[in-house]
């Protein structure tokens, strides 16, 4: 038998805000985290939450925010979180 080696990562969630998120699909920047969501229970990370797009007539305006589920988080690097994001959720990059 061959067993997957895995890695605990103690990361905080101020340092996962200053990394980029870039989906592995099709290598677009979808932002930076603006916010986590986290299993109050396990306290394990369940999604990331991007923000959404802007709108094209105001600077303030966004549509719904980017919720990316931790099973499609590919890796946590130094600078940049690779994630597998579906296009149809997929932000335009900045």
């Amino acid at each position: 038998m061959c067993c997957r080696e895995v890695r605990a990562i103690l990361v905080r969630a101020s340092e996962l805000r200053s990394r980029e998120v870039i989906n592995i699909n099709d290598g677009r920047k979808l932002g930076n985290i603006i916010d986590v969501d986290i299993d109050l229970e396990s306290g394990k990370l369940r999604a990331i939450i991007l923000p959404g797009p802007r709108g094209m007539l105001s600077l303030f305006s966004r549509s719904d925010d980017v919720v990316i589920p931790w099973d499609r988080i590919k890796r946590i690097g130094q600078d940049v979180i690779l994630v597998e994001n579906r296009p149809s959720s997929s932000s335009p990059s900045r």
